[in-house]
């Protein structure tokens, strides 16, 4: 392809992806930490994140955002989702006009309740913004296995312009409109996965956790839709896909902060320790509100707000859950 993409975020997630569009087109990635930079740009190696996964020659580093975003044909933004903003407002200066900006956070801001596509609508207006997400393990996904992801965006000609970019080999990437859908799915699906987390930490069981992912697809539909998503969305890649993987595999920060709460840890602790960012715990208050505002009943999303705000604990919030009076399965509880 003769399109030239910038990517912002040296994360394991951000890294992927550049690995992945560096099979179609070359790729300036951005990071902070300037170890990363000298070691992807000599070793081809990012260490701390990747231990075993080789970087393509494609992929050039950069502590510039200048430099990773000027010029270029599309914006990847690998940046958490509480740096989202800072970050984009940095980059304004330096991007061309109408370059399309993708989003791979997982998060709502804290302060606003917004999505990062709306945040981007916010700082760079007049770029097409969209979404790629799904059920998409980093390490799997640089180690060769199978994988599949969406990319969402309104404008269908652009779309499938951008579907070429990021799909490749055995990392299969479908289209979708559904913008505010698929970007809810990937956030709320983090709630949910500290949730089954919480209950394997527990020793739970294999039931109790098929009946937290399902119920709390249930939740985070209801949500999703009275949002503007739609339905079929929550049931494809971005919301059932994805949950899966991360309420079950080991790999899910998510599911590993939940795991450590159900032995019995504090959140203190275990973010203390975690360099990487569990989206869940930083936007739980922001999906609470969110669900106020919309009038969305989501116990299981409560529970776990009052666990990672320190006001209960894992045993608790199972106890609470257990105690709920089961109604139709249709219904909102």
């Amino acid at each position: 392809m003769n399109l030239k993409a910038g990517l912002l975020g040296g994360g394991s997630w951000g890294t992927t992806v550049a690995a992945l569009i560096a099979r179609n087109a070359p790729v300036t990635l951005w990071a902070r930490d300037t170890a990363i930079v000298e070691e992807i740009n000599t070793q081809r190696t990012n260490k701390k994140f990747l231990p075993e996964a080789k970087i393509p020659e494609n992929v050039v580093a950069t502590n510039s955002i200048k430099e990773a975003v000027a010029m270029k044909d599309v914006i990847v933004m690998g940046i958490p989702s509480q740096a989202f903003r800072s970050v984009l407002e940095q980059i304004k200066p330096h991007v061309r006009p109408w370059v399309p900006i993708i989003s791979l956070s997982k998060g709502l801001e804290l302060s606003t309740g917004k999505r990062m596509t709306e945040l981007i609508n916010d700082v760079l207006p007049g770029h097409p913004a969209g979404v790629l997400t799904g059920p998409n393990l980093a390490r799997e996904i640089m180690a060769g296995y199978a994988a599949a992801s969406v990319i969402a965006m309104e404008d269908a000609v652009i779309v499938k312009e951008l579907q070429k970019l990021f799909h490749s080999g055995l990392f299969r990437v479908y289209t979708n409109h559904d913008v505010i859908g698929a970007e809810l799915g990937g956030v709320l699906k983090n709630i949910i996965a500290i949730a089954a987390g919480m209950g394997d930490g527990q020793g739970a069981g294999e039931n109790t956790r098929s009946a937290v992912i399902t119920r709390g697809l249930a939740e985070i539909t209801r949500l999703g839709v009275a949002m503007g998503g739609e339905t079929q969305t929550f049931a494809g890649l971005a919301g059932t896909g994805d949950l899966i993987a991360t309420c079950t595999s080991a790999q899910s920060r998510n599911r590993t902060v939940g795991f450590q709460l159900g032995k019995g840890r504090t959140i203190q602790e275990i973010t203390e320790e975690m360099f990487m960012v569990a989206e869940g715990v930083k936007s739980a208050p922001a999906v609470m509100a969110l669900a106020e505002k919309y009038n969305v009943h989501m116990p299981i999303a409560e529970e776990v707000f009052q666990v990672v705000q320190d006001k209960s604990t894992a045993r608790r919030a199972f106890r609470g859950l257990l105690r709920t009076v089961a109604g139709a399965e249709s219904d909102p509880g």
